[in-house]
């Protein structure tokens, strides 16, 4: 009878233990286009909070001709799980954006809110080699906007 107990109270433990991990982060690749003509790339991010079991992302993007990248802040509308906003570094721009299947539409808007231009994103692949470098970058990225 000891045996059973103990193997049960192990086997619950063990059971705890797989519930209390979290799921492995989701990386998501979208390119696309602001005001139909200018390529930009997004990469987001996704894992669940710790603490709270609420989703966090982590994201960056840029314009094509460019080589930077620009951190973004992200929010997710708590009444329709579609809706972002995404908050640029800097406050230099926002964009909002709905998500329908694997895509992003919505809006850029400056600062002044004078500029709104439309954006449309597309997911595309990734290899686990692309996401191991566009992790890097992000990681530098945080780094340089983020560092003491």
């Amino acid at each position: 009878m000891k045996k059973v107990i103990l193997s049960f109270l192990i086997c619950l433990s063990f059971l705890n233990h797989l519930n209390a991990q979290s799921q492995a982060p989701i990386s998501n690749l979208y390119k696309g286009t602001v005001d139909g003509k200018t390529p930009v790339t997004i990469y987001i991010k996704t894992e669940e909070n710790q603490c709270t079991a609420d989703l966090m992302y982590t994201a960056m993007y840029r314009y094509n001709k460019s080589n930077n990248w620009i951190q973004l802040d992200i929010t997710q509308n708590t009444k329709k799980e579609n809706q972002f906003i995404l908050v640029e570094h800097g406050f230099s721009g926002v964009l909002m954006l709905s998500k329908t299947g694997n895509t992003f539409t919505g809006l850029w808007i400056s600062p002044d809110t004078k500029k709104q231009l439309k954006v449309e994103l597309k997911e595309v692949p990734m290899t686990a080699k692309d996401i191991k470098k566009y992790e890097e970058t992000m990681d530098k990225v945080n780094y340089n906007n983020n560092d003491c």
